[in-house]
C-alpha cells in the first residue's frame, strides 16, 4: 500500500482515549502492529497520558519495538518537569512531542516563559501548546508565532459544546496559518468528512475538510470561505481537490497541519480507502504481539 506525502503521519495513535478507551495492554501492541503493517506511513506516535507513565514499564517489558511517544499533560507546564524526569527512566520510550494544557488562570506570559524553560530540557521535542477557547486565546495565538511551538486545538469531545462551530474552527485556522503556526487537531474527528453523529447528534469536522480548509487558508482564502470548507459534506469533492494538489501544495499544507489525534487507525485508512485517496489494499493491521491484560482501560479526557 503507499501512501501519499498528503497522509503520511497524519494519524496519531490516540486508542487509549474515549470513545475509543482501548486498555493500554491492547493499545500498545496494536501500535506495533500498525508500524509493521503496509499502511504505517500513515501513522503517527502513540498519544500517551502523562499521568499514567507508570503503568508502561511493565507493557513494554512483553512488547517487541521502541514506543515514539506524544506525551500529554494535562497538568500543564508546572507538571511537565516531573513527567519528563520519569520518562527518562523508562526504556524503549522515545519521546517526540508534548501536548500542553494550558490551565485557568496561567497568563500567556507565565505560560511562554515555562514553555521556553522546557523546550531547553527537551531538545528536538516538538511542543504543542492546547490553545483554550477562553479571552487568552488570541494572545496565545499571536505569540505562538514567535516563537518555535506550535498549537492543538480541540475539535469535539464527549459533550456537544466541546465541538468549536464552524465560525470558531475556521477564525483559529486563519489565524495559526496567516501567522506561520503549525498545528493538530484533536477529539471528535471521527470521519473523513463533516458529519451529524447518528447517535449524539453533534455535528463533528471531518479531518479532510479540516486539511481542505487548511491549504485554502494559505491560498488566501478568508474565514468566510474556511468556514464553507468546513461545513462542506461532499467527500468526493473534498477527496479529489486535495488529490489535486501540486507536490509543493502539500509540503506546505502538511508543514501547517501536523496531524489529528484518533483513537482507531482502521477507521480513517477505511474511509481513505474509500474516497480513492488510498489505493484498495488490506485494512487490517498484523496481528498484535504481545497484548497484555490490563484493568485499565479509561484513557481520560479525549487526546
Amino acid at each position: 500500500m503507499t501512501i501519499s506525502a498528503l497522509l503520511r503521519g497524519l494519524c496519531d495513535d490516540a486508542a487509549l482515549f474515549p470513545p475509543g478507551n482501548a486498555s493500554i495492554g491492547e493499545a500498545v501492541p496494536a501500535h506495533f502492529a500498525h508500524q509493521s503493517s503496509d499502511h504505517a506511513a500513515l501513522v503517527g506516535p502513540f498519544v500517551f497520558p502523562a499521568p499514567r507513565l507508570g503503568e508502561l514499564p511493565v507493557i513494554l517489558a512483553v512488547t517487541d519495538g521502541r514506543l515514539e511517544l506524544s506525551l500529554i499533560v494535562p497538568g500543564g507546564t508546572a507538571a511537565v518537569p516531573g513527567a519528563l524526569e520519569q520518562l527518562r527512566g523508562i526504556d524503549d520510550v522515545q519521546l517526540v512531542a508534548l501536548e500542553i494544557a494550558v490551565p485557568e488562570g496561567q497568563t500567556p506570559d507565565e505560560l511562554f516563559a515555562a514553555l521556553d524553560e522546557i523546550a531547553s530540557t527537551a531538545p528536538g521535542v516538538d511542543i504543542f501548546v492546547e490553545v483554550p477557547r477562553d479571552d487568552r486565546r488570541a494572545e496565545i495565538l499571536s505569540h505562538l508565532a514567535r516563537t518555535p511551538y506550535a498549537a492543538k486545538f480541540r475539535t469535539g469531545g464527549i459533550v456537544a459544546t466541546a465541538y468549536p462551530d464552524e465560525a470558531e474552527l475556521a477564525a483559529a485556522i486563519h489565524a495559526v496559518v496567516g501567522a506561520g503556526v503549525r498545528f493538530k487537531a484533536t477529539a471528535g474527528l471521527h470521519h473523513a468528512v463533516r458529519n451529524t453523529d447518528p447517535h449524539t447528534g453533534f455535528e463533528q469536522h471531518g479531518f479532510l475538510n479540516i486539511m481542505l480548509a487548511a491549504h485554502r487558508a494559505a491560498d488566501g482564502a478568508g474565514v468566510d470561505d474556511i468556514a464553507a470548507t468546513l461545513a462542506d459534506r461532499d467527500g468526493t469533492s473534498l477527496a479529489r481537490e486535495l488529490a489535486g494538489l501540486s507536490a509543493e501544495a502539500v509540503d506546505v499544507l502538511r508543514a501547517t497541519f501536523r496531524s489529528f489525534g484518533t483513537c482507531s487507525i482502521s477507521d480513517p485508512l477505511t474511509e481513505l480507502v474509500g474516497l480513492g485517496l488510498v489505493p484498495q489494499a488490506s485494512t487490517e493491521p498484523a496481528a498484535p504481539m504481545g497484548s497484555v491484560d490490563s484493568t485499565s482501560t479509561e484513557g481520560g479526557s479525549p487526546a
